[in-house]
Formats: C-alpha cells, structure tokens, sequence
C-alpha cells in the first residue's frame, strides 16, 4: 500500500508535467535560436484568457538571464483602469535548446507551456506560439502589425493547427508609449 502522500502527489505532478506539454499534433519548429528569440514582440492576435482581458497594446520582452534562464516581461495596457499592468516571470528551455519549447512561469513553481509553433526563421519578424492545449494561441510580431496577406498565412496556419480563429482578439498597438 502506498503512502497517502505518494497517492495524493503522484496527480499533482502528472498535472503540472502536462501544463507545460505540448498540444497533439503540434511540433515546436526546431533550429530555434533562444538569442535570437530575445527582445521585444508585440501581441499581434490572441485567444482570450483572464490573464490578458481587456489588454491592448500587450507585449513581451524577453532577456537572458546570468542563470542561463530568461527573464520575462509582460505589459499591457487596462483602458478601465487607465493604466498599465506588468507581470515578470521567467521561463527554460523544456527540451534541447534547437527546439521552440519553453516552459514559463509568473506564478512561483508552476509551469505552463510556451512552444512556438511557427517562426519567421530568416529574421525572427513574426512568431505563432501555443500554449499546452488549444485554447491558448498568440501571434506575436516585432512590429506593432503585420501585413495583411502574412496575417492570413499564419490564420491559415493556425487553422491547419485546430485552432479556433474565429476567436481571436486582435490587439491593438495603438498607444505611442506602449
């Protein structure tokens, strides 16, 4: 017989593991270059989560860290509030550092999973990343919007991913101190 420490545990880990796990049928693009990843993204489009609601001007800056780690840091602007939100958190590389797959954290030991599913892989300019289900999914840019015609291809792609695109938020990037 088990300890009731092991049995209550034992759930606890298999579900913080697939928090971070990636989507079936989805594969982290690999020759992933995490240095060339780091800096500023623009949150071009969204599904809704609590996290982000009400959000416009969202991006994400992402820094090395001395630990080999990345910090990261979130803003948006809350037009309710009048007033920016910011949340920092850190993420790791899951897997080998060629592949797209990090696990990120703004809540102290829990994980959830970052993988990017497609890349601009020439200039590292747009990025289309999944959560570790289907109901997260962001189109990230280095600009503040994308042209119209590669906004399709990555819709497109996403859809050939199961992702609902109908949903999508599109954010605006419209505030000059964003």
């Amino acid at each position: 017989m088990k300890p009731l420490g092991t049995l209550l545990l034992t759930p606890l880990l298999a579900l913080l593991a697939a928090c971070s796990g990636v989507p079936d049928g989805i594969t982290p693009v690999g020759n992933f270059q995490l240095d060339r990843y780091l800096g500023k993204w623009y949150e071009i489009a969204r599904l809704d989560h609590s996290f982000e609601r009400g959000l416009s001007d969202v991006s994400a800056n992402y820094a090395r860290k001395a630990d080999g780690s990345v910090a990261v840091i979130n803003r948006g602007y809350n037009a309710s509030r009048n007033a920016w939100s910011e949340v920092n958190g850190k993420a790791k590389l899951i897997a080998e550092p060629t592949l797209g797959s990090l696990k990120v954290s703004f809540f102290g030991p829990f994980y959830g999973g970052y993988h990017v599913a497609a890349l601009d892989e020439r200039d590292y300019s747009w990025a289309l990343v999944v959560g570790p289900s289907r109901d997260y999914l962001w189109i990230l840019a280095r600009q503040r919007q994308l042209p119209g015609a590669l906004r399709e291809q990555l819709l497109a792609r996403a859809g050939e991913l199961g992702f609902d695109t109908s949903r999508l938020i599109w954010v605006s990037q419209d505030r000059p101190d964003g």
